[in-house]
């Protein structure tokens, strides 16, 4: 049982230091593994992926698998329910609805003696999309489809593909083709791990290489990522799911433990965390907690998270609480008090909040709009979620007329003779009449 400790004991600063102190740690003998193998792709194209995928995905697998063909998006789409079909297109209405409203807009500043400065906003070209087939392709993350390939869509991005592990039988859920089709994916490819990722990031026979690439995945996956980072755009380098909630003697314990389960049941290493200034809610949660996980269908999981990595904190005030939350920075930070609003503009750092009893962090994942791909790890202290900049460019504009360029000549030459940059200087001279 997850047994509630105190700020105030030498304990409790110590688990907030190290939770504030927590970075991503990859085994350097991974990385060795992945730039092998993301070499090996890049060398052999497609022979690679094909040998990559049936030695750990897919024993029969083909290169003619690799490419999933549109009989078989036609077929998934008689093979889901109406009601998935519902759901996923009303999450896909939700994601579009808020992401929109992130589209920034090209614009042009002008001075009386003739400079236009501006800045033109363009989308990437193409992007490739990592979703996890989820334990053999029986738990397809078809969320993940949808908050990844939306906002590329909305920010105008002409080639979208998306790579995703095949299942023992070569196939792919048909739950994830639809969600897929749905969100205006055109090209589907059957890989993962990081052979997926050096197969956008460089192309093969069968793989047009991508300008970006986003999407979750394991250690080699992440991996994969951060190696082919600055060659292609990625979106960021994330670590195990996190939840920390803030709550008073107004919430609920049982609804408390399950928004903790939420993270638990991702992975061993998630983080799941309750600060309150109530002693009873806390000895509360940890009884919820104690009983809830015993039904769980992933309880060796959530189980090994909440053990490892949980903590129920109670401190003296809501204040202290805020506090330790910014110190944190975590992922995901829900606010379960009597007026979560009069919290808000005390929090600085946290990827995305949740306000109130009603807004537990599921509803994030998969149907209110914001984006559910987050920074974690403390580095939501100075990053973003992914969102529809993630898929575009600046490229700043520069026009000067020649009253403004004489205007402006000689502290240009001034400048950059004192960089000793002569040659800068010159460009300038030369336009001037003087060598």
């Amino acid at each position: 049982m997850l047994t509630p400790i105190n700020y105030a004991d030498k304990n409790g600063k110590a688990r907030v230091h190290a939770l504030a102190s927590r970075r991503l740690e990859l085994a350097q003998e991974h990385e060795k593994t992945v730039r092998s193998i993301i070499e090996d792709v890049r060398a052999r194209g497609d022979q690679a992926l094909v040998e990559y995928t049936a030695r750990f995905d897919a024993p029969d697998f083909t290169p003619d698998h690799i490419r999933v063909g549109q009989d078989e998006i036609d077929a998934a789409y008689q093979a889901v329910d109406e009601a998935f079909l519902s759901s996923i297109r009303k999450s896909i209405s939700n994601v579009e609805a808020f992401h929109i409203r992130q589209l920034p807009q090209s614009w042009f500043m002008t001075r009386e003696n003739g400079v236009i400065l501006g800045q033109m906003i363009r989308p990437v070209d193409s992007c490739g999309l990592y979703v996890p087939g989820g334990k053999g392709g029986t738990t397809p993350l078809v969320s993940s489809v949808v908050m990844n390939a939306v906002p590329a869509r909305i920010a105008g991005v002409e080639r979208i593909a998306l790579a995703t592990p095949p299942t023992s039988g070569c196939l792919v859920s048909p739950y994830l083709l639809v969600a897929a089709a749905e969100c205006g994916v055109k090209e589907i490819f059957r890989m993962g791990s990081a052979w997926a990722i050096a197969a956008l990031a460089f192309g093969t026979e069968s793989v047009l290489p991508v300008d970006v690439i986003v999407g979750p995945g394991n250690i080699f996956v992440t991996l994969a990522k951060k190696l082919v980072s600055g060659m292609v755009g990625i979106d960021m380098i994330a670590g195990p799911s996190e939840v920390l909630i803030i709550a008073d003697e107004t919430a609920v314990p049982s609804h408390i433990a399950s928004d903790l389960l939420s993270q638990a049941e991702h992975d061993p290493l998630a983080t799941s965390i309750l600060i309150t200034p109530s002693q009873a809610l806390a000895e509360a949660v940890s009884k919820e907690l104690e009983q809830i996980l015993k039904t769980l269908a992933r309880k060796d999981v959530a189980t090994r998270a909440i053990d490892e990595n949980g903590l129920i904190l109670v401190v003296d005030n809501l204040d202290s609480a805020v506090m330790i939350a910014n110190r944190i920075a975590p992922e995901h930070l829900e606010i379960a008090t009597q007026d979560p609003w009069a919290i808000l503009p005390q929090i600085r750092h946290a990827g995305a909040v949740f306000l109130g009893h009603h807004t537990p962090e599921p509803i994030g994942d998969y149907i209110a709009g914001p984006n559910h791909v987050l920074p974690t790890m403390g580095s939501a202290r100075f990053s973003s979620a992914l969102g529809v900049e993630t898929f575009l460019k600046r490229s700043s504009i520069i026009s000067y007329s020649e009253k403004a360029f004489q205007e402006d000549a000689q502290d240009v030459v001034r400048l950059a003779e004192k960089e000793g940059l002569f040659a800068h200087a010159l460009s300038v001279q030369i336009r001037l009449g003087k060598r």
